[in-house]
């Protein structure tokens, strides 16, 4: 093991031992991680969150709990193609419309790089969501507790925990101290797989005023007494953090410290960081756990001098946080299927015959089903445009193509994916990209995770001189279509 049982226990069980290390101020912590090119907090209408989640779609839910979860949380993209994350509150949530929009507008004042920040809410009758910066690099339980390629490393777990407390430390700085069940669902990985602390958390819940939804054995003390949750409270769920962290596991706090007292810290600390950290720091880390579970609250440490602590303990930090992750970075691509290719190189004419050759074979399962309705005449002449314009699509004409989707569309009988992406490569070839990026962008609200409208946007994007955008919707693209394809590649 990296560290020596017996060197760790005189400095962490005596709870009276305070190094002044703990309690200098952090000089460096003025505003240097505050965010600037993060869009200002606005209510967005609840049509306008609908299209971005493609309808509250199933195949959109992010939350650890999926459906069953009481508030449920969707990624999504908003009409400028900023990948947002939707927080749906259940109704009995926040009955005090008021009340909810002063406190997202509250928490929608912080803008740092250590938060996945809150952009906006939705308030229309008794809905009630919240919008954030989207995360697009799972959460920290799920590289900690449930890892496929490779376990975390401690350099990681350092500059997780370091990173969480600079958040902890600007969140007290602007009046926001609480925080609300904070555990290891609340970290989350960015583009660059930076830990960022959601923002989620900060909103307290005005109804059931469950703050803690974890197991009580691991609710700070003094709120099994009283029910309410305190600044010192926020530091013992740091605490609980930091023992995962240790330990890869989500051990009891009661238990971490009886282990602690009886020496007995191989059972304590995770068998994957074998040789990766040295006696002190070891002793370092468990000596602040210690302290943040203090049963006085009084006792703990506050988030400044977290911070102060952890800053001289951190490792290789000239190395990016995606690499020490193992995580391929968002400008990195593995291999791109031939219509990947295409929609990389912008290539219309080869996209052309892939979607050509590919029919309406994707269009199974979406599509309205026909016998629901009466045959009539216009039916008929419905599928009569849809069936000129897939004539004039194989012959090249695309103008006609245009026109008859266009009917067929409008008619409003049937509902095709197909057609969408049909009409949104028409409009690409007669030098439209914005039509085309608008009928890509249905395409995906009708069907959230195919991956061809992902494409289609990509090619659109590039073609409105978004280059940025284009690339992430490609990405995206591939990743569903590794996925469809039951790879487990990441992108």
């Amino acid at each position: 093991m990296g560290i020596q049982c017996s060197r760790l226990i005189p400095c962490c069980v005596n709870s009276q031992v305070k190094a002044s290390v703990l309690e200098t101020p952090d000089a460096e912590n003025e505003d240097r991680d505050e965010v600037s090119n993060s869009p200002t907090f606005r209510e967005f209408t609840l049509e306008q969150l609908k299209n971005a989640t493609s309808g509250f779609a199933v195949e959109n839910i992010v939350s650890e709990h999926g459906e069953k979860a009481p508030n449920v949380v969707y990624k999504g993209k908003l009409e400028n193609q900023m990948r947002i994350a939707v927080k749906r509150f259940n109704r009995n949530a926040w009955p005090d419309s008021r009340q909810f929009l002063e406190e997202a507008r509250s928490v929608g004042q912080l803008r740092n790089q250590r938060l996945a920040n809150l952009l906006g809410c939705c308030c229309e009758g008794d809905e009630r969501l919240l919008v954030a910066e989207y995360m697009p690099n799972e959460t920290l339980a799920k590289h900690l507790f449930h890892w496929e390629t490779q376990p975390m490393k401690w350099a990681m777990r350092l500059r997780v925990v370091l990173y969480l407390a600079q958040a902890l430390e600007y969140c007290t700085s602007k009046g926001r101290a609480l925080y609300h069940d904070l555990n290891a669902y609340r970290i989350l990985f960015d583009e660059d797989s930076n830990p960022r602390l959601s923002s989620f958390g900060l909103m307290k819940n005005s109804r059931d005023g469950k703050s803690y939804s974890t197991n009580l054995a691991f609710t700070p003390p003094e709120y099994l007494r009283t029910g309410r949750v305190t600044p010192e409270s926020v530091i013992y769920s740091f605490g609980t953090l930091l023992l995962d962290l240790l330990s890869g596991k989500h051990i009891p706090p009661s238990h971490a410290l009886d282990l602690i007292r009886d020496r007995n810290l191989q059972m304590l600390t995770d068998s994957c960081l074998e040789g990766q950290f040295s006696d002190d720091d070891g002793t370092e880390l468990v000596r602040l756990a210690s302290r943040c579970l203090q049963y006085e609250p009084r006792e703990r440490p506050n988030p400044k001098s977290l911070v102060t602590a952890l800053a001289p303990l951190q490792k290789e930090t000239e190395v990016p946080s995606h690499v020490l992750m193992g995580i391929p970075h968002s400008a990195a691509f593995a291999s791109l299927s031939p219509l990947g290719e295409a929609c990389s190189r912008k290539d219309l004419t080869a996209i052309h015959e892939v979607l050509e050759n590919l029919g309406y074979k994707d269009d199974e399962g979406v599509t309205n089903e026909l016998s629901f309705h009466m045959w009539t005449d216009q039916m008929q002449d419905t599928l009569n445009c849809k069936k000129k314009g897939d004539v004039a699509f194989r012959q090249k004409d695309f103008r006609l193509a245009i026109e008859c989707y266009t009917q067929f569309i409008d008619a409003g009988t049937m509902v095709s994916p197909t057609v969408y992406v049909r009409r949104s490569l028409c409009h690409l070839i007669s030098d439209m990209p914005q039509e085309a990026l608008n009928d890509a962008m249905q395409a995906q609200i009708v069907s959230p995770v195919w991956h061809i409208a992902s494409y289609l946007q990509s090619v659109a994007l590039a073609g409105l001189g978004m280059e940025n955008e284009a690339q992430a919707a490609l990405k995206d693209g591939a990743t569903l279509e590794a996925k469809r394809n039951g790879t487990s590649k990441q992108m």
